[in-house]
């Protein structure tokens, strides 16, 4: 079920449940430490459905001048349009498809006027974190899955009175969605290794609050590698993988077709600190970095030693969290 319907809107208006869906595009420049990331959003409140908003995020990373440009803005969920076959999510007038997406963001305080025109080309089938049966059920609260990887963006950004031309730009198009934000995590994504530009690679290390006892981390991955996707991501195979801090991740696992080993890591300036409502209350600090990198070793049963993979600073690395010790505040 979930290959034909892996792009369409979960949101349900009048929903008291609570709900959370994001769709979202980002990409690295393919020879310079630039980035972009802009999500499309759905926020509906626990118990308060007449409250849900449509949220606009973008950020613009500048690797080289140590800059970013971040923003948002929000509207009424009547301001809003979800339709499925074709994908067409409309928050104001912004709009994403399968194939374009095109908006604004910058009527949130503190916010940079935010322009994009974005085609999106090329592509390859979806990759799901998760075991496919799990996206109909329960658990987990949060899905997520990459509905295209290995995407090229041409267009243009207007970042306040600056102009950005885009030019097959590497990237991905995203869905996530669920009923409550994940209590803790980092994730992280590579769009093409430098030594293996068709690869890809995600993965998260996560945490559950039941009560007052957190649950030990499990860490689902998943790896395109020449042709074939390797699924590291059984639930109950995937504990005691994954260790991270701020901001660095150390990741293992092996099955019988594959052993990987990997480290992504930044520096605290690479990141954007942005504020996630969480749908059953309060709010989670997102730390968000689209020029991270990785160092990936892999060996399968066929090889003798282990190849060395590597992404500089072309690497997806978000923590989510409610602890404040990264001593960052909220950008927008």
């Amino acid at each position: 079920m979930i290959l034909s319907n892996f792009n369409h809107p979960r949101f349900k208006e009048n929903d008291s449940k609570g709900h959370y869906e994001s769709w979202f595009v980002r990409a690295n420049h393919p020879n310079t430490c630039k980035a972009i990331w802009i999500r499309y959003t759905i926020f509906s409140p626990k118990n308060f459905p007449e409250k849900a908003m449509g949220e606009l995020w973008a950020i613009y990373f500048d690797g080289e001048k140590n800059t970013r440009l971040v923003s948002k803005s929000e509207f009424p969920i009547d301001k809003c349009k979800f339709n499925t076959t074709p994908l067409s999510i409309m928050i104001g007038d912004s709009e994403l498809s399968d194939s374009h997406l095109k908006g604004s963001a910058g009527n949130k305080k503190d916010s940079e006027d935010f322009f994009w025109d974005l085609n999106i080309s090329n592509g390859s089938p979806p990759l799901f974190l998760f075991p496919e049966n799990l996206y109909q059920g329960s658990f987990p609260k949060a899905k997520v899955l990459v509905g295209n990887p290995l995407v090229k963006l041409n267009g243009s950004l207007k970042l306040g009175s600056q102009n950005i031309q885009i030019s097959d730009w590497l990237g991905s198009h995203n869905h996530n969605w669920g009923s409550k934000h994940t209590d803790q995590y980092a994730w992280g994504q590579v769009v093409g290794f430098e030594e293996e530009i068709d690869s890809f690679l995600e993965l998260a290390t996560a945490k559950l609050k039941i009560g007052l006892i957190w649950t030990p981390a499990i860490t689902p991955i998943v790896f395109r590698f020449r042709g074939k996707d390797y699924k590291l991501n059984h639930p109950f195979k995937s504990f005691g993988r994954a260790q991270y801090r701020y901001f660095d991740w150390n990741f293992s696992a092996s099955s019988k077709e594959i052993q990987l080993k990997g480290r992504i890591f930044a520096e605290p300036k690479d990141f954007a600190c942005l504020q996630y409502w969480n749908p059953p209350g309060g709010w989670k600090y997102c730390l968000n970095s689209k020029i991270a990198s990785t160092e990936l070793f892999v060996k399968r049963k066929e090889d003798l030693t282990f190849l060395k993979l590597t992404s500089s600073r072309k690497t997806a690395f978000e923590i989510l969290t409610d602890d404040l010790s990264h001593g960052m505040k909220p950008e927008v």
